[in-house]
């Protein structure tokens, strides 16, 4: 046995969680790290911006396909052994985009950076095995809430690296705290020996990112092109069908990517269903309350922060939902999962409601952040154990993915 794995069989339960929690929020954080010089890369990769735009959505599209791949790969070779291969091309992608000037290698980075989202469902599904069962519920908690925690807090953290310094600074910073995560993985994460074998399915693999890829760069790319415009809608049709064939195709593999007889289980079907409206929630409360904190204060709606300010504005909504996480935890354990998700989606909803009314100046909208992100945090915290639940051990990885893949995409 080498070194790091026997220290990390002997790491606590607790340092375990705080190690995996940590790369779920180093890998969220990366997502969206360029927005606050989003309009200054046409300048500094030496292109257009509508090439520039790429530098966002690559990671976003590498990271909805990865989840699933990612899953069924570690519960074919090992939870931690892709945990490991997953920080690892983290530090890779990060290193390249620090080093990068020209667009090429940036997309190629992002693309590195988007594939390491992977780590975050296989990081839930390996929690159930390495945490003593009072824990469980609570660990799964926390590593579920980073990935929207990750991304909220990334904001204004990279406005500020922004701010004092040159813009490779973010990524110099993003690879350093990668390494940091390769060695906790390393080192604090146990081996299980819970690699359930059995042959990759490629085809399955090749289908589902080409749907994927065609069906979300159809959507990125409506209000650049327009919902009419012959690229939208041959990228959207396009991309649902090659779904559906992928559907078909998998059904019928023996070794599939993901058992979709399973996934159409009750329990399984329903909390990936909610994991799309949640998801959706969350993503348009992040791109609307920046929007609306951002824009000039003339146009009668808009309350003319810069993007430091509206970032620390949200960076507490991102937070509270790392804090609800435990309460979610409480909640399963006295009245189960499914209530927990039907409370976090209430609160959510109320959240919404009340920014019918509070928006007039920013922290009116901090409230309004608050509740709708508390909502979130309960209800993401909860999916997970619904999906394990319902999942057997040696699918656990790709059954976690596709939820993620619901709640993000």
């Amino acid at each position: 046995m080498s070194f790091s794995a026997r220290t990390a069989a002997k790491a606590p339960p607790l340092l375990s969680v705080i190690a995996l929690c940590s790369g779920g929020l180093v890998a969220a954080l990366t997502q969206t790290m360029v927005i606050p010089i989003q309009s200054e890369l046409p300048e500094y990769l030496s292109t257009s911006p509508g090439n520039s735009a790429w530098v966002i959505t690559i990671t976003l599209l590498a990271a909805a396909v990865s989840m699933v791949i990612t899953g069924r790969l570690a519960d074919m070779f090992g939870k931690q052994k892709i945990l490991v291969i997953s920080a690892g091309i983290l530090v890779v992608g990060s290193a390249i985009c620090a080093m990068s000037d020209t667009l090429a290698p940036m997309l190629t980075g992002r693309a590195l950076q988007g594939m390491a989202m992977g780590f975050i469902p296989v990081g839930i599904s390996l929690l159930r095995e390495i945490t003593p069962k009072e824990m469980q519920s609570t660990a799964v908690a926390a590593m579920s809430a980073t990935l929207g925690v990750g991304g909220a807090i990334g904001l204004p953290l990279s406005a500020w690296i922004a701010d004092v310094a040159d813009w490779h600074a973010l990524f110099w910073v993003s690879t350093a705290v990668a390494v940091v995560v390769l060695l906790l993985m390393l080192l604090a994460v146990p081996h299980v020996s819970d690699a359930a074998g059995g042959r990759f399915d490629l085809g399955g693999a090749i289908g589902l990112a080409v749907g994927l890829t065609a069906f979300l760069v159809g959507v990125s790319k409506a209000t650049t092109w327009g919902w009419g415009d012959p690229r939208t809608i041959s990228a959207i049709v396009g991309g649902l069908v090659v779904l559906v064939l992928w559907g078909l195709y998998e059904l019928r593999t023996p070794h599939s990517l993901v058992d979709l007889r399973a996934t159409a289980k009750l329990p399984v079907l329903m909390t990936n269903v909610a994991a799309v409206a949640i998801g959706f929630g969350m993503m348009a409360q992040s791109i609307v309350v920046p929007q609306l904190l951002q824009l000039p204060s003339e146009t009668g709606y808009g309350l003319g922060q810069s993007i430091l300010h509206a970032g620390l504005w949200m960076a507490p909504a991102g937070l509270m939902m790392l804090v609800f996480a435990p309460v979610s935890s409480s909640l399963m354990t006295k009245y189960g999962a499914k209530t927990a998700l039907i409370i976090g989606a209430i609160v959510l909803a109320a959240g919404y409601a009340l920014g019918t009314f509070l928006t007039d100046a920013p922290w009116q909208l901090l409230i309004v952040s608050l509740v709708a992100s508390s909502g979130v945090g309960i209800g993401y915290a909860a999916m997970p154990t619904l999906i394990l639940d319902a999942t057997p051990p040696h699918e656990a990885g790709a059954a976690v993915g596709l939820n993620a893949l619901s709640r993000s995409a």
